[in-house]
């Protein structure tokens, strides 16, 4: 402080100053051997009037040095004499003193402003440099209330309208929720309200913070007045008791909207904020406002892309016979955007399940929508039942499509950047002959767990990813054991900053190794070895444990190419059907029989085999060495055949036909009869 500053002073020369005196003065003392003390005493009260009171304390303490000269170091004698000369001698000296003495104080107000600017570019500089290091709005609003807690205020609170924090548009000018998100202080025993706590209805709108113009409003003496009472949602009462002083309520305002109010309080400790607070306060908001802006436009676009995504996804997956699944799906983190990850199990003809996880290269909403448009078109290519090679063939070649689609629309800078790229990994799963063919473009190939618990990573070929084009993809083929566990997985969950693939597969293969109560809990375990708290990269984990239909649980026949024999096709499944107890079904089964039979034996080659499967639903197929698939098509009046097809579809739940290695294989389904008492 100024006077406590000028006392240091004065105490200084009043020690030294006598000295540096009395030695200036022998020269003069022989030629004027007198000194007036009256008229230097005139000279110092004329040079205190004329240099104020922020000199007065140097000019003491000069004046006091020029007294303790006079009347310690001369005789008491010669002050009786008057010298005019002599006087005229000390008030020269006495000027040069004086004027020395103000330099020296402005020299020191220059400093004490030079250090409060370079506090002030240190103030602004760490909330540059910390403020908005992350994309959270709560993050964002913590980093100003730390960084201006204990430097500009004793006390800082920061208040965001909900809509803010949710990611939606910034509120009107008009009333709206707000919540406390971010406080800080110097000490803890404060009455302002803490972080949390229920939304409460605040005004948010230029008008209502600050200025008209939503400028920073300052409060010098908070005990003066009590219009502030109205911006801020603390007890009155609490805060003057506490001792609060002084307040400056500044809006946090970005692209014409308010997101929000921060509070800077000091209390009777501080010095009260002055009107150079209000442009600090403004600048504080401002880089703050900018920060939580960003971080609400990613909010409201990842919260896009997430629901883009789990809609697109998978909510439940369809219950079949064939396998006991359970999946994982952790997004991105925040700083990477959600990615393009899936997974599926789709139930297939002959109470199969095919099983699919893929990854599209990229993140955002972009990667969402590709991701809808692959799982799409995989769900239709795996209902006509094609081998896992032919499918990501197929799959391979919309993605060109898709590429050259981009391309066309896209600029020359986004052309340059590359199209959609995604890899695929696609397995169906026989649960009649535990036969597994799997297929991979350029997706890891999953991890195989046996019954006794080895986990081993699937040998086979790795193709090229979609959307390279003309090259080829193989099958690979497993003999699977019942209660063997396929672990499918994306990339996302092996591989991260601080392990390569390899390492990340080894802890894959030992976190399933671990026997588990339950396919949910080797999820949870497997994450919990292998997950990062923010991983890089979207995590997909898909666990499917394989099962075998019993033997008394399947009929199979081979049947003569001879049309006579359909009599007798129709009576091994009447008699099969007796003894699964399903009578209800023998009419309707009896027709679908000789149906599919006698189109076998009419268009088709042998061998020829009828098959019936009790499953969730009773199947019939039959098959035959041809490859000609049927198709459904509306017959004329007149037309003596084409009705077979049309009757299956009829009767039937559902139908279909798939090609297989040996010709081809006519599918139907039909609703088991509810036995439940109620029925």
């Amino acid at each position: 402080m100024r006077w406590l500053s000028d006392i240091r002073t004065a105490i200084a020369f009043a020690l030294v100053g006598p000295l540096i005196v009395s030695l200036a003065l022998v020269p003069f003392r022989t030629v004027f051997p007198r000194t007036d003390a009256a008229l230097v005493l005139v000279a110092v009260v004329v040079a205190v009037a004329a240099l104020g009171f922020r000199s007065a304390g140097v000019i003491a303490a000069l004046s006091a040095t020029i007294w303790f000269d006079f009347f310690l170091t001369r005789p008491w004698s010669a002050l009786s004499v008057t010298s005019a000369q002599e006087g005229w001698t000390a008030a020269l000296l006495l000027g040069i003193g004086l004027a020395v003495s103000e330099l020296a104080v402005r020299a020191l107000s220059q400093r004490d402003r030079a250090q409060a600017a370079q506090r002030r570019l240190g103030l602004l500089h760490d909330a540059g440099t910390a403020i908005g290091a992350t994309l959270d709005a709560r993050r964002t609003a913590q980093e100003l209330a730390q960084v201006a807690a204990g430097r500009f205020a004793d006390f800082v609170t920061v208040d965001l309208a909900v809509c803010v924090l949710a990611g939606e548009e910034a509120p009107s000018d008009a009333a709206t929720h707000v919540r406390r998100v971010a406080l800080a202080g110097v000490r803890d025993d404060h009455p302002l309200l803490p972080v949390g706590g229920p939304p409460r209805l605040a005004l948010c709108g230029a008008r209502s913070r600050g200025s008209p113009y939503g400028q920073p409003r300052l409060e010098p003496d908070v005990r003066a007045r009590a219009d502030w009472q109205a911006l801020v949602p603390e007890d009155t009462g609490a805060v003057l008791e506490y001792g609060m002083r002084s307040l400056i309520t500044a809006p946090m305002r970005a692209r014409g909207s308010v997101l929000g109010t921060v509070c800077f309080w000091r209390t009777r400790d501080t010095p009260p904020f002055t009107d150079g607070d209000l442009s600090d306060a403004g600048e504080l908001a401002a880089k703050a406002a900018v920060a939580i802006d960003n971080a609400r436009r990613y909010t409201r676009e990842r919260a896009t892309a997430l629901a883009l995504q789990r809609n697109l996804l998978p909510q439940h997956l369809p219950g079949q016979t064939a396998v006991d699944v359970a999946s994982r799906y952790l997004p991105a983190d925040s700083r990477a955007g959600v990615g393009g990850d899936w997974f599926d199990a789709i139930p297939l003809s002959g109470s199969r399940v095919a099983l699919v996880v893929g990854d599209v290269v990229g993140h955002g909403i972009n990667a969402s929508a590709t991701m809808g448009r692959l799982r799409t078109a995989v769900r239709t290519l795996a209902d006509v039942d094609l081998p896992p090679d032919e499918l990501l063939t197929h799959l391979d070649d919309l993605v060109v499509h898709l590429t050259d689609d981009e391309v066309l629309e896209a600029d020359a800078d986004a052309t340059a950047n590359g199209g959609v790229g995604a890899t695929c990994l696609y397995a169906v799963y026989d649960p009649v002959s535990r036969h597994c063919a799997l297929a991979s473009a350029g997706h890891p190939l999953p991890v195989l767990v046996t019954p006794g618990g080895r986990a081993d990573l699937v040998r086979g070929f790795t193709g090229p990813p979609l959307g390279v084009g003309g090259l080829p993809f193989e099958t690979t083929e497993l003999d699977l054991t019942a209660g063997s566990v396929l672990a499918l997985y994306s990339d996302g969950l092996v591989r991260s900053s601080d392990r390569d693939i390899d390492a990340g597969l080894t802890k894959l293969c030992d976190a399933l190794s671990v026997p588990e109560t339950s396919l949910n809990a080797a999820c949870e375990s497997v994450l919990r070895a292998l997950a990062d708290d923010r991983p890089a990269d979207d995590i997909t984990l898909l666990l499917a444990r394989t099962r075998a239909l019993a033997p008394d649980r399947v009929a199979d026949w081979e049947i003569a190419a001879d049309p006579a024999l359909v009599v007798q096709a129709r009576k091994l499944a009447v008699e099969q059907l007796d003894a699964w107890g399903l009578w209800d079904l023998a009419f309707i089964t009896e027709l679908l029989v000789s149906e599919l039979v006698t189109n076998a034996i009419r268009y088709g080659a042998a061998p020829i085999r009828l098959r019936l499967i009790r499953d969730r639903k009773l199947i019939c197929e039959v098959s035959d060495a041809s490859s000609t698939t049927p198709h459904l098509r509306r017959t004329r009046v007149y037309d003596e055949g084409g009705r077979g097809l049309v009757l299956v579809a009829r009767l039937s739940h559902n139908w279909g036909t798939r090609q297989t290695t040996a010709g081809k294989t006519i599918w139907c389904e039909q609703r088991l009869p509810d036995t439940s008492p109620a029925s």
